[in-house]
């Protein structure tokens, strides 16, 4: 199928983008910034350009489009002022309206229509039990949440299999709320939130991504399901659970003022206390690989790195773009300038499974020395650069190349650790992934030149 994605740079959206891509169907994306895109999403797309709370998206990114997958929204963790709540409710409902009147305009209209909610529709329900058709609720959360639906449900008249995604919390290493919580309970400084009674639907972000793809798949499939895990968990209990996994303690709580003090009117998003439970999904046939809390974090956190990918398609052949890449000379041309790169030495006149080569560049005016060790060497499909002497306490670069449609898609996948253990992943890994980010997106656009056909 041809899937048009919009909110895929974020948490939730990257990690749906390698499971469409996984499961082979084409990508296209609207996105705010065309031009950076390509290198905060981990696959090859079609990107249009589209600001969701105020325009109506290009016609032209519909073309052959079989379903669309709308997970744009502004985050909603912080206090809620008056304006925030304003954006909040625009960047989620305006552009749901945007998106199903565009559906109006076109010829051969998509066949389904998945659209992000969330579990907060059906407001504070302490210990109840809620399936896909329990009653909703009441507050912001509530109210916001029907509003999204109602929009997104306006497809339905217009003969598209519409699907609003009630989103638990979920839990993955490079967003939401486990990334937020993970640090803390690392030091040992974690506990329970108020007095921990309060239940807590969750769901893994891979799960989260195999549903919307199962939902595309799975015709029958249609209106409101709950997208959380089979196990819910109340807050005292999961903290406990992530403190035995990562074996700290975890006995010191926050206090429920302190919650309120610091979040206001939001902190209902973390007080209160939501019992979900994935009845239509699971009828389905859906299956979850991480069913309980303890699958979940013990996955979670079993690594602690960091991840960059980036895939790119040129028209040259598979064996030419190998041999541009196995030049170690070509790095220095790939580079961006104000990096001061450069080849000292390699161990061996070519690059082959073994070989160390001496770099020397500036990290925002810093010298850094840098070696690499040059592993996998499967020409012309793949090899990969290990940091032996660097930066990084640990660095493990593999570049890629898979022949596709007459040309070759490259692949790089980079996996990396900061120093100084938590506190570099707290305060070092969101400003490394913005360099790494420049640094590639200079790399692309020249390749793309370089390459084109």
């Amino acid at each position: 199928m041809n899937i048009l994605v919009t909110g895929a740079t974020g948490f939730i959206g990257r990690e749906v983008l390698l499971h469409l891509a996984k499961a082979g169907h084409k990508i296209t994306v609207l996105t705010r910034d065309p031009k950076t895109a390509p290198v905060k999403v981990p696959v090859n797309c079609r990107f249009f350009q589209w600001d969701s709370s105020l325009l109506q998206p290009p016609e032209e990114a519909f073309e052959g489009i079989d379903g669309v997958v709308h997970l744009a929204g502004e985050n909603i963790i912080g206090r809620w002022t008056k304006s925030r709540k304003t954006e909040i409710k625009r960047s989620r409902v305006l552009s749901t309206h945007h998106l199903v009147e565009a559906f109006k305009k076109l010829e051969k209209k998509p066949e389904v229509f998945i659209c992000a909610s969330g579990i907060g529709i059906y407001g504070d329900r302490q210990a109840v039990e809620l399936d896909d058709t329990a009653s909703v609720g009441d507050g912001f959360l509530s109210e916001l949440c029907q509003a999204w639906e109602e929009e997104a449900l306006k497809a339905e008249t217009l003969g598209i299999r519409t699907v609003p995604f009630r989103i638990g919390v979920v839990l993955g290493r490079r967003g939401g709320a486990f990334k937020m919580m993970s640090p803390p309970f690392r030091l040992g400084l974690g506990g329970r939130i108020a007095d921990g009674e309060q239940w807590m639907s969750w769901i893994h972000v891979t799960d989260l991504a195999r549903m919307v793809v199962h939902v595309l798949d799975q015709k029958t499939v249609s209106g409101p399901v709950n997208a959380v895990s089979s196990q819910p968990i109340q807050n005292g209990k999961f903290s406990k659970l992530l403190g035995k996994v990562l074996k700290r303690p975890a006995f010191i709580p926050v206090p429920r003022f302190v919650v309120k003090l610091v979040l206001g009117e939001a902190s209902s998003v973390v007080l209160g206390s939501l019992k979900v439970l994935p009845r239509k999904i699971e009828q389905s046939g859906f299956q979850f690989n991480f069913p309980d809390p303890e699958s979940a974090l013990g996955d979670l956190c079993q690594e602690v790195t960091q991840e960059f990918r980036m895939e790119m398609w040129v028209p040259w052949s598979q064996e030419k773009v190998f041999n541009f890449f196995s030049d170690a000379g070509n790095l220095e041309r790939i580079t961006p300038p104000h990096l001061s790169f450069n080849v000292l030495r390699h161990s061996t006149p070519e690059m082959t499974e073994g070989t160390r080569i001496n770099y020397r560049l500036k990290l925002h005016g810093f010298p850094i020395c840098w070696q690499s060790l040059i592993t996998d060497w499967r020409p012309p499909e793949r090899f990969s650069d290990f940091q032996v002497v660097g930066p990084y306490w640990m660095w493990y670069h593999t570049h890629e190349f898979v022949e596709k449609d007459g040309g070759t898609l490259i692949i790089d996948r980079a996996t990396y650790r900061v120093p100084f253990w938590v506190f570099g992943d707290v305060l070092g890994a969101g400003f490394i992934k913005k360099d790494l980010e420049k640094i590639f997106l200079y790399r692309r656009e020249i390749i793309a030149e370089m390459m084109k056909a």
